[in-house]
């Protein structure tokens, strides 16, 4: 690039988005400096695995990503299924450290797999359903898990059983200092996300004061701080973080044996899995409200680029905050940038608060995890899916609960092994409706919905799936138990538009079907056949074997006379739209 275009591309960001991307990578390394901390502890790893995942990450993406606001970086529901995934591994004395790492390449390099052969379909593994009782399941269980933490107990785990399970052999333990530190906080923090906005803005405006409340966690965790160091809260037994390692990233290697590898693949798997799918969902949700085109293949790129760097980089598997995604899209963010700025800005308030942090309570640290999950959970879909389908609904209940009593991956394999279930019980047979014509037009229309007017000695079927080795068996028996029906029926007319493709199998489904009508004295002709799908059928040499007429529009074929002797001249059959 010649040095004059760059220096004008420099100018011209420095006029239109420089000055927002600051302000919102300012705003975002606020959180980010507790969150990265706190979201290390959660995944049972030290504090600052959680602070360089909060850098280098966020640099790759800004390079390899496409959503201009997505925030990378430590998420709860990544750090619990790190903390679950690499669980089996330290018990058998692998540093947890070196296992997280792992966990990050493997991840980075599935997602590099993923868009070099394009596979940005994976995204539909996970339905809706599945993602958010998955959603609600990962938030109970992170609440689970930091309720010890929170109250000063002698417990751990991370589903409902072994955080119980310990508490209750650990004799019901309560710290009560500990315990006035975490609650403490969760009412302060409670209190400031109801309230801080109104507050503020009698001295600012609403969209400042929008923005300066986000701060709020910060000051819980500043006067937290303050309080512990003003009255020794370390002697009279509260657990604090504790001193954080000089700030040294550098270029790491995970020193394990190659079965710890082949051990975490499966967990490695679904990170990469939920990372997408999540990253993708916040991005073109905010990307479509601001008019902001996403790419997936690009978003994969991104994630891969991220977390690579945090597994060469000393971090932990990372993916998109929704939390802080929203918070960098309120805050102006114009471009990437906005990611370097917060990447650079986290890296100093980690070498500037560092010592201070030393004296925070666990507890407090706790209850910003606790406050999140609570704000971000999907709560109110189980609502909203019942409404729509009991069906889904129970599906979103059952991954929910899968989560809370086992794993996130117990509960993720169980939701797309459930969905592509589902999915095959719903398409196995072919759905087929009897069509006539709506009086006075040339529509076509269900005739147990709409008031239609039959012709005598035809029964016309709109076949509303793709024919494919899934279902296309299922055609023959589909077409005669709707011609049992209409006694009297010389001619059958299947109206094809819906069906966008068809595979070898359903060629010899309507072969099939062809022939057993033809037993019954009944001809088959086809109407509004899609171009693929006629292509599909002249490379079958369909020619040489079908004995109907194709019709371009289904009112021709309806109008045509029902001749039941083949054309002579089959290959002179109008050409299909």
């Amino acid at each position: 690039m010649p040095l004059s275009r760059l220096r004008g591309d420099l100018i011209r960001y420095r006029d239109a988005a420089l000055a927002d991307d600051l302000v919102a990578a300012v705003i975002v390394s606020v959180l980010l400096v507790p969150q990265s901390v706190a979201y290390a502890l959660l995944a049972g790893l030290p504090p600052e695995a959680g602070v360089y995942a909060s850098l280098l990450p966020m640099l790759a993406y800004a390079v390899l990503g496409s959503s201009n606001v997505n925030s990378i970086g430590p998420a709860a529901v990544l750090a619990l299924m790190t903390a679950q995934a690499i669980a089996p591994a330290v018990a058998h004395d692998v540093p947890a450290t070196d296992a997280a790492l792992v966990l990050a390449i493997e991840s980075g390099v599935m997602l590099a797999l993923a868009a070099l052969l394009k596979f940005d379909a994976l995204a539909s593994l996970l339905s809706v359903p599945v993602l958010q009782g998955f959603s609600v399941g990962a938030s109970l269980s992170i609440l689970l898990s930091q309720l010890p933490v929170l109250f000063g107990a002698r417990a751990a785990g991370f589903n409902l059983v072994e955080v119980f399970g310990s508490w209750w052999r650990g004799g019901h333990g309560i710290h009560l200092a500990t315990a006035a530190f975490g609650v403490g906080a969760l009412v302060l923090l409670g209190t400031a996300r109801r309230h801080a906005t109104g507050w503020l803005g009698r001295w600012m405006p609403a969209r400042t004061a929008h923005l300066a409340s986000r701060a709020a966690p910060l000051a819980v965790i500043v006067l937290a701080t303050v309080v512990a160091w003003a009255v020794s809260a370390s002697s009279a037994g509260v657990r604090l973080v504790g001193d954080l390692p000089p700030l040294h990233p550098q270029l790491t290697w995970p020193d394990v044996a190659w079965s710890v590898w082949q051990q975490l693949l499966p967990g490695a798997a679904l990170i990469a899995l939920v990372t997408f799918v999540s990253s993708l969902a916040v991005a073109e949700n905010l990307g479509l409200q601001r008019g902001k085109r996403v790419s997936a293949r690009r978003e994969l790129m991104g994630l891969a680029g991220s977390n690579l760097a945090a597994g060469f980089g000393g971090g932990m598997p990372v993916g998109g905050s929704f939390s802080r995604t929203a918070v960098n899209a309120e805050a102006g963010a114009r471009t990437r940038w906005a990611g370097v700025f917060a990447a650079l800005f986290t890296g100093i308030g980690m070498l500037l608060f560092a010592a201070p942090l030393a004296l925070l309570p666990k507890a407090v640290l706790a209850a910003t995890i606790v406050m999140s999950v609570l704000a971000a959970g999907e709560w109110r879909g189980f609502a909203e899916a019942w409404r729509y389908s009991h069906g889904e609904a129970a599906m979103m209940a059952a991954v929910a609960a899968i989560t809370v009593l086992k794993d996130a991956q117990w509960a993720l394999a169980f939701g797309v092994a459930l969905s592509i279930a589902l999915l095959l019980q719903r398409t196995a047979r072919p759905h087929a409706v009897v069509v006539a014509r709506m009086p006075g037009t040339e529509h076509y229309r269900n005739v147990l919905r709409y008031a239609t007017e039959a012709t005598p000695g035809l029964l016309g079927i709109r076949i509303d799936e793709s024919l494919l080795y899934i279902n296309a068996r299922q055609l023959p028996d589909v077409v005669v138990g709707c011609l049992d029906g209409a006694p009297g029926t010389t001619r059958v007319l299947l109206q094809m538009s819906p069906v966008n493709h068809i595979d070898f199998s359903g060629v010899e489904a309507l072969r099939s079907l062809q022939d057993l009508l033809a037993r019954r004295r009944v001809r088959l002709d086809l109407s509004e056949v899609k171009g693929p799908v006629l292509d599909a059928l002249v490379a079958s040499d369909w020619l040489r074997w079908f004995r109907g007429s194709l019709y371009l529009s289904h009112h021709q074929g309806v109008a045509a006379e029902a001749a039941v002797t083949p054309p002579s001249h089959p290959s002179r059959r109008p050409p299909a739209p």
